[in-house]
């Protein structure tokens, strides 16, 4: 190795590839090198390479953290508000479980960002108004458009944290992928920090039992519920402050999971026609359908979103597209069958509508694939057909909590 290393010292390449085939005899033989060679530039760079101390864990600048800490705690009692105030938890958290985080992401992008006025007015009047709006909307979850509405208004909420993400690159479409990245960072710190809750929540149980103590129901009506909230916000200052932690933990998750998933839909679409399982009639398959579409989109766009260029990813995804337009038809044709039947309703309306949208956007996407197959080049035409629909399902999702409930009379 020592003899290699001295003839490669002018081939970076070749010092690259010793490296990589074998990374402690590496270190070991380089330190020798280094004192006869340390002269050359070259050598220079590897022993900073080789003795780089990776930075820890940051909690980024004192104003974040205390931004962080206190949006915690009032996310925490903003939860608590049924048991403090007596208001009905069936009432309460259906409407209001998305304004226990998404406000808090929405401000703190907005003040890292050094957005106007002008522009932090008009998302906290999005968020006001969602807010009242949703409270004051009649009805009970017996109500298809209550229930609708409570669906949809995270993704409206969702849609302004784009907007405060973004800041004042909104129609730059590099800065929005950056956005749909983010979302599956934090996806992935948010499961980290809940694995290392259920951990701490079983240790903590089994301690107290061994001492005679059941505080379960007190642990979770109080510590678990004040904290839920607060994961997203902290995985939030953890994934910005320490980008490395998992932006390369995403994109293999991405690969990984693009090929099983192709392979599992089309078994699973061979065992929907073995099962004499469908969709046309069975409401509860037809919503896991959807389900399943949504995810499978979801994990598309997240791949997209990493790369700049896909590389090997595309051979995948092309494919992965076309099925996934194949489970779309299925699942649309499913529900033009009901409405033909049964007529509209506002679940079935719905439906139609995101699943025709969802459809639309999988040709674009699917084609833009296509076409970097033929032409590498094309690679950054994918990320813009998933970015510049997303207005989109913006305004579908508006008409969705907004208009519905005055269309089928609060029904």
């Amino acid at each position: 190795m020592r003899d290699q290393i001295i003839a490669g010292l002018d081939s970076p390449a070749e010092l690259e590839r010793l490296y990589r085939k074998n990374k402690a005899e590496f270190r070991q033989h380089f330190e020798a090198v280094y004192g006869e060679y340390q002269d050359r530039p070259i050598m220079q760079f590897w022993q900073e390479r080789l003795h780089y101390a990776a930075p820890e864990i940051t909690w980024g600048s004192e104003k974040d953290l205390k931004f962080v800490v206190l949006a915690a705690v009032i996310a925490g009692l903003l939860a608590k508000l049924p048991a403090i105030t007596g208001i009905a938890e069936e009432f309460f958290y259906p409407r209001n479980i998305a304004f226990l985080t998404f406000p808090f992401l929405i401000l703190f992008f907005a003040l890292k960002n050094n957005l106007s006025k002008v522009k932090i007015a008009i998302l906290t009047g999005i968020t006001a108004a969602s807010l009242l709006y949703i409270n004051l909307l009649p009805g009970d979850l017996q109500s298809d458009t209550l229930v609708l509405a409570c669906i949809h208004l995270p993704l409206l909420l969702w849609g302004a944290l784009g907007i405060s993400f973004t800041g004042d690159d909104l129609r730059d479409f590099r800065k929005q992928l950056d956005f749909l990245s983010f979302n599956g960072d934090l996806l992935v710190m948010c499961a980290m920090l809940v694995l290392a809750g259920i951990m701490l929540t079983g240790v903590t149980l089994g301690l107290f039992g061994l001492i005679g103590l059941q505080i379960a129901e007190f642990y979770f009506e109080n510590v678990v519920i004040f904290s839920l909230p607060a994961v997203p916000i902290l995985a939030t200052l953890l994934v910005q402050t320490n980008p490395g932690l998992v932006n390369k933990v995403s994109p293999v998750i991405a690969k990984i999971f693009s090929p099983v998933v192709l392979v599992m839909l089309l078994i699973y679409l061979g065992a929907i026609a073995y099962s004499g399982k469908e969709p046309y009639t069975d409401r509860d398959f037809l919503i896991l359908f959807n389900l399943l579409l949504i995810g499978v989109l979801a994990l598309i766009f997240f791949s997209v979103a990493k790369e700049d260029r896909l590389g090997p990813t595309k051979y995948i995804l092309f494919p992965l597209s076309l099925v996934t337009i194949l489970v779309n038809g299925i699942a649309l044709s499913a529900i033009i069958y009901r409405i033909a039947e049964w007529g509209f309703t506002p679940n079935r309306l719905a439906v139609l509508g995101g699943n025709i949208l969802i459809l639309v956007h999988l040709f674009m996407v699917s084609s833009s694939i296509f076409k970097s197959l033929r032409d590498k080049n094309h690679s950054v035409e994918v990320g813009r057909s998933i970015v510049r629909y997303l207005p989109v399902y913006f305004v579908w999702i508006i008409i969705v909590v907004y208009l519905f409930p005055f269309i089928f009379g609060f029904k």
